[in-house]
């Protein structure tokens, strides 16, 4: 997939989406960030630390110091990649949300095309 775009404007996508994942731990989030790169299902995942959540499970208000995961593919991946996740994660109903790409720069857009060849 090739987006165009015109100096000083940002291209408009609609096929690249941006996934989000709360993990754990670092072992974790390592883990999954390596597998899903190296399974190009995914261009790149960003870990970032610090995250306490707040969520209701069970019928208890729980809370959890967890690290998340944006993870860059393609639509046409996300299957698969949803799949990957659910395999590698250690809870027994991960978050995995995703979310369109509705504007990027078009050269950032097209490596992330370039790269998850699935």
């Amino acid at each position: 997939m090739s987006v165009k775009q015109t100096p000083g404007s940002s291209a408009v996508s609609s096929g690249y989406l941006k996934v989000l994942c709360t993990v754990p731990d670092s072992v974790t989030a390592e883990r999954i960030a390596a597998r899903v790169v190296s399974a190009k299902l995914a261009a790149c995942v960003n870990i970032v630390p610090g995250i306490d959540s707040v969520y209701e499970w069970q019928g208890k208000v729980e809370r959890s110091h967890e690290l998340l995961l944006i993870i860059k593919t393609q639509e046409r991946c996300y299957s698969q990649l949803e799949a990957k996740l659910v395999e590698l994660h250690p809870y027994d109903t991960p978050e995995i949300i995703a979310t369109p790409i509705t504007h990027g720069l078009a050269d950032y857009l097209n490596w992330i095309g370039a790269v998850t060849q699935v």
